[in-house]
């Protein structure tokens, strides 16, 4: 790669990481502002919970409406998300309800879905398969700079203000950078024959015995962490009685575990390799659940925990996505695409799963978590093969 090229790749990274940032902490502050947005809105909580469930759903159509970056070309889809996520961040604005709201998650969610998967094969077109990690990783931390920048912000901007606060300066700020990608990108390719529709690029995946075992390794790690994620929180309000607090510095150990886990991977994945990476990832993930109930025993043990949990998580599932968009690259925005439908369906799964394991406590969840992610080892080397050059 030219000097000059590396120069514009790197302003690229820079404006993806600072776009995901903004997108992502409109997909994240509902959950810790839920109870502040439902007061606002007068109405319950769980109002509000359907709306993120309905916002949920959407995942499942994410190989459809993800493949637009293969089928309309990577930069229109990528600028059609952000437009999209900042006219249904803008509805709050104009109209500040609790169906103005319900239509800002949804678009907010549809954009989200257009551009994550055109923008990371947009990545996998750009740089070697080599470096490919590196890059991934470096606009994946605009995850967890939603959370250790964005969510702050828009806790201050709610204390100050009110519940819409956030909405207006989100649309405009992506609005801005869709702008700015606009004249940063280069142009697409003209549409040719090649080119492929949906069906084809679906079939792609399905006759690609590898792409299948990838996704279904992103499923069940899914479900291994959301069946603990989904109730962390009642746990360290039972076990500690400190609930303000203990779920205060459970965010931030969150963000920093998932900030270090991108780290991890822009440092080591493409050095040591997609597909070992991402067997150390799962080998992780099962000892961390497994000594989760062991070291929260005590508040500062059980947070070291859930750190390590949330770092073996993150380093895995970002090793996943460099290492798919090899796999079939004449369809690498439908697959990524297809892979954010698999990573919904084990949340929801693991949603469902882990408040009845809870029942019996902590260590019933933790268990499950380590044999889920166990499984999913056994099919990365049963059957994954990488199709880079590694």
């Amino acid at each position: 790669m030219s000097e000059g090229n590396l120069k514009a790749l790197r302003l690229q990274l820079t404006a993806f990481s600072i776009t995901r940032t903004l997108i992502n902490t409109g997909f994240r502050m509902v959950y810790p502002f839920l109870p502040t947005i439902a007061r606002g809105l007068g109405v319950d909580v769980r109002s509000i919970a359907l709306a993120i469930t309905a916002r949920s759903s959407l995942g499942l159509a994410a190989p459809y409406v993800g493949s637009l970056g293969d089928s309309i070309g990577r930069k229109r889809s990528m600028l059609l998300g952000l437009f999209t996520f900042s006219f249904g961040f803008m509805i709050v604005v104009i109209w500040p309800t609790y169906p103005g709201l319900f239509i800002a998650l949804i678009l907010g969610a549809l954009g989200k879905i257009i551009f994550d998967p055109s923008m990371q094969a947009y990545l996998g077109d750009r740089t070697t398969y080599e470096q490919r990690g590196r890059a991934i990783a470096i606009t994946e931390l605009g995850w967890s700079g939603a959370s250790l920048l964005g969510l702050p912000l828009v806790g201050w901007l709610i204390a100050r203000s009110n519940w819409a606060a956030p909405f207006p300066l989100l649309a405009i700020f992506t609005f801005g950078m869709a702008l700015w990608l606009m004249r940063l990108l280069p142009a697409d390719k003209p549409a040719h024959k090649d080119r492929p529709r949906f069906s084809e690029a679906l079939k792609s995946i399905v006759k690609h015995p590898s792409a299948l075992a990838a996704l279904t390794i992103t499923l069940l790690i899914s479900v291994s962490n959301e069946s603990v994620n989904i109730v962390y929180g009642l746990w360290l309000e039972q076990a500690f009685g400190l609930q303000v607090a203990a779920l205060g510095a459970a965010s931030a150990v969150i963000g920093l575990a998932e900030f270090s886990g991108e780290g991890v991977v822009a440092g080591l994945t493409d050095r040591l390799g997609k597909r070992r990476s991402i067997i150390a990832g799962t080998l992780a993930i099962t000892a961390a659940c497994l000594v989760l109930p062991i070291l929260g025993t005590s508040t500062a043990g059980a947070l070291v925990g859930l750190f390590l949990f949330y770092l073996a998580f993150e380093f895995t599932f970002v090793s996943l996505i460099p290492m798919m968009t090899e796999l079939v690259p004449t369809a690498r925005a439908t697959l990524l695409a297809t892979n954010i439908a698999a990573a919904a369906l084990g949340r929801a799964l693991g949603a469902l799963i882990g408040p009845f394991l809870y029942e019996y406590t902590l260590f019933a969840n933790a268990v499950f978590g380590a044999l889920v992610a166990a499984l999913a080892l056994v099919v990365l080397i049963m059957a994954v093969k990488e199709d880079g050059s590694e």
